[in-house]
């Protein structure tokens, strides 16, 4: 039965305020990303990918479709399908402006310091040897979206989801059941048949599209009140223990990857059936993972939670509000601390300092931009965005 008007309206009014979790969980998960890029950081062990089967690219992925569906569905809603489909192409089109000009900085970055210091290894370590041997080929390749270097997976990923999303997201306001079961199919039938999308120079795609989309319209539904349809299930003390128990599970197996002793408390059958874990391919258990990560968070931080408006949180509040810029600069930092920690030897103190350096600087670049975009906003001749249209980066 088609969703009423009246039904679909409420539905997305409902998260017409704006939930600061998103900006904050999407500012740690860019702040994560960049720790998790330098290779031999002592830091990367306190990000959550050493502590369970997701990372943080299933927060990243998960809140893109949150706030994809929150702007461009009340667009569509609004405005109508042509024009919220033209806004979403729109701004798929930004991100993949964005990604050109990110990797040609970035093939720069490692030319220069490979060629510099007579280290062809930078070369072979993010994957541009073939740039190097024939650039002509490899470039075309990259505006395919078809080479990406080491770390620069994500955006073509979050391209190809958006170009998606018009049709997904006509579906999700009018049967939104219907539209959840039809990702969760095609993310079967990737898995069943190894739908991936080719790589250049061989290979597949390091984040299947086919199945990661999956996360992203899962976040979509729950912005366009599937979140709502949840809240009984979430409060559940029974889900809850679920929950933690799963988590606890995660966590002690991961520990089995790092404590060789502990190898042999996991009996050979459970082993056969868990590994591998696929990230490529969204495995069910990084999948479950963050759900239950989600559903322990949404328990103990609600949305009228007043820690969010406390100063301390307010720095990874407005990297997340800026997630592309702060991206992309994390990319080109995550190299450029790999460099310096490989050239001088940096032990963990050096470490240290160039990760807090690194986020010190997304930061610094965060409220620049936030500072820019407010004096913009007070100019006569500007055009003001719609309120939190930035939520996913684009104008609503």
């Amino acid at each position: 039965m088609l969703v009423k008007p009246v039904a679909m309206g409420a539905s997305v009014a409902a998260t017409v305020e704006r939930d600061l979790r998103l900006d904050l969980f999407r500012g740690v998960a860019l702040w994560l990303i960049f720790l998790d890029h330098i290779p031999s950081n002592v830091l990367n062990w306190f990000t959550i990918r050493n502590y369970g089967f997701s990372d943080a690219t299933e927060i990243f992925i998960f809140i893109s479709g949150y706030t994809a569906a929150f702007v461009y569905g009340r667009a569509m809603r609004e405005r109508g399908v042509v024009i919220a489909s033209a806004r979403v192409l729109r701004r798929a089109w930004q991100i993949y402006v964005a990604h050109i000009f990110l990797f040609t900085i970035f093939m720069a970055e490692i030319a220069y310091v490979a060629a510099t210091f007579d280290n062809p290894l930078y070369a072979e370590e993010m994957n541009i040897l073939d740039f190097l041997k024939q650039p002509d080929v490899t470039i075309f390749q990259a505006l395919l979206l078809k080479f990406k270097p080491v770390n620069m997976d994500v955006l073509p990923l979050y391209i190809v989801l958006l170009l998606l999303f018009p049709p997904m997201l006509w579906l999700l306001l009018r049967q939104p059941a219907f539209a959840l079961a039809g990702s969760a199919f095609v993310y079967v039938l990737a898995w069943n048949f190894d739908w991936n999308l080719p790589a250049f120079p061989n290979g597949v795609w390091f984040f299947n599209p086919f199945a990661w989309q999956l996360l992203f319209v899962f976040g979509a539904w729950c912005a366009l009140g599937g979140a709502q349809r949840l809240t009984g299930v979430l409060r559940s003390p029974y889900v809850l223990g679920l929950a933690i128990a799963y988590l606890l599970f995660a966590f002690l197996i991961t520990l089995t990857w790092y404590i060789e002793p502990l190898q042999r408390f996991v009996p050979q059958w459970l082993s056969d059936w868990m590994y591998p874990i696929d990230k490529t391919n969204l495995d069910v258990l990084r999948f479950a993972h963050f759900l239950a990560l989600a559903a322990v968070t949404v328990r103990f931080i609600p949305r009228d939670w007043p820690g969010l408006k406390s100063p301390f949180l307010q720095p990874a509040i407005r990297c997340g509000q800026h997630s592309l810029e702060i991206f992309c600069l994390g990319v080109f930092l995550a190299f450029a601390g790999q460099f310096i920690i490989s050239e001088w030897s940096g032990g963990p103190l050096v470490q240290t300092l160039i990760s807090f350096t690194g986020i010190l600087i997304m930061i610094a670049t965060a409220y620049l931009i936030s500072w820019y975009k407010r004096i913009e906003g007070r100019s006569p001749t500007s055009r003001v965005k719609a309120p939190d249209a930035d939520l996913a980066g684009g104008g609503a």
